[in-house]
């Protein structure tokens, strides 16, 4: 055979085993789903992101006919989850719940990080946003934002303060609070929301700036004390409650958020089928008021929005973690 039949034999042989490929990922995506999707959650178990994600996940299962199994894999700041992530295959039967701290903080502070938000995870759709609100431990003999204050003016910086975690948004959303009221707290950093909360209802912490969708049941189990909530007005879950911006700080704005993402290379047609699915979800009044109720407020973004917004919250996120001099220190 001459060389450049053979040359043409060859690249027709490429281009048939392309053509074989992309037909076979044509073919997954018409038929997906059909078998179980794991949507990992980087939480513990009974977590506010996990509690939304089981709800999403059933009505999930319902509509697709195939099981939508949540899996927690809690622990060092979201690092975990995703790494176990990041370790399958793009086919869309493994996504994940990405939230402020792990996709747009942690690439900032961590040295070391075992992923990348842009690299590694495409986004799917953003799922809520939820405000941050102040809760303390009823036994704190205070009673507004302006209590605290001057509570933790005269302890000298002693009056602990829970975290999920170091560099969590949790952690840095205190250190603007106390950076902006002139204040000092003693900083007492968990592994995770859930051991954060126990912490704080045990009274080994004293107070807690957090998602409301984290403490909303605690607190209408009148087991916190909900000071203010961070929005730029009052929260339709506790409207009796003053807003931060209404306190004098509006600088203090605060709000976390959550989404799906997939892993990158995952087909566009999986990515678009899951979106529509759980923004027709969203759109249900019941979900929407069953979110509500738990303090988060639903969102339904296309891939492309929910991709620039996580975008604008890295740059955002990035300078805070500079001028805080946290930036790559774990």
């Amino acid at each position: 055979m001459k060389k450049n039949s053979r040359v043409r034999m060859l690249s027709i042989g490429a281009a048939l085993v392309l053509n074989t490929g992309a037909w076979a990922q044509m073919s997954g995506a018409q038929d997906y789903p059909n078998r179980p999707i794991r949507m990992i959650v980087p939480q513990a178990p009974g977590s506010g992101v996990d509690l939304m994600t089981r709800i999403v996940a059933q009505k999930l299962t319902e509509s697709f006919r195939t099981q939508v199994i949540v899996d927690d894999r809690p622990g060092a700041n979201g690092i975990i989850g995703l790494e176990e992530a990041v370790k399958s295959k793009p086919d869309g039967y493994t996504m994940a719940l990405g939230v402020t701290s792990s996709l747009t903080m942690n690439p900032f502070i961590y040295k070391n990080l075992p992923y990348d938000t842009f690299r590694d995870f495409t986004a799917v759709i953003q799922l809520s946003v939820n405000t941050f609100g102040m809760v303390v431990n009823p036994s704190l003999p205070v009673s507004s934002v302006k209590d605290v204050v001057a509570l933790a003016k005269n302890h000298h910086s002693q009056l602990p303060y829970g975290s999920f975690g170091v560099g969590n948004m949790t952690h840095l959303a205190a250190v603007l609070f106390s950076h902006e009221t002139g204040i000092r707290m003693l900083h007492v950093p968990f592994k995770g929301g859930t051991p954060a909360l126990v912490g704080l209802l045990s009274g080994e912490t004293a107070v807690m700036l957090a998602p409301m969708q984290a403490f909303t049941p605690y607190v209408r189990a009148s087991k916190f004390r909900l000071l203010a909530t961070f929005g730029d007005k009052r929260s339709q879950a506790f409207p009796t409650v003053p807003s931060i911006t209404e306190l004098g700080y509006p600088k203090l704005v605060m709000f976390g958020w959550s989404g799906i993402v997939a892993l990158a290379g995952t087909p566009p047609q999986i990515i678009n089928k899951v979106q529509q699915e759980v923004a027709r979800i969203l759109l249900v009044p019941k979900t929407r008021e069953a979110l509500t109720l738990q303090g988060a407020e639903p969102v339904a973004s296309t891939p492309e929005q929910f991709a620039a917004f996580i975008k604008s919250e890295a740059l955002k996120w990035s300078r805070v973690i500079k001028a805080a001099g946290l930036e790559h220190t774990q």
